[in-house]
């Protein structure tokens, strides 16, 4: 029996992981000021996604 493996979603898995790194920092306080929450939301996705095409293209998908 062999087992089929799915290719990981960096894009999903990397997005899931900055927001719960940041729901984190936002309950403990460490993040109160809202511009720098954004500007971390907005530089953790461009990372992610940069990631994902990076990852689609070393695949070559």
């Amino acid at each position: 029996m062999k087992t089929r493996l799915h290719r990981t979603d960096w894009m999903a898995l990397l997005s899931g992981v900055l927001f719960v790194v940041l729901g984190i920092l936002i309950v403990t306080r460490a993040i109160t000021d809202p511009l720098v929450l954004i500007g971390v939301l907005v530089l953790g996705l461009a990372f992610a996604g940069l990631v994902a095409i990076i990852a689609r293209v070393v695949r070559g998908k």
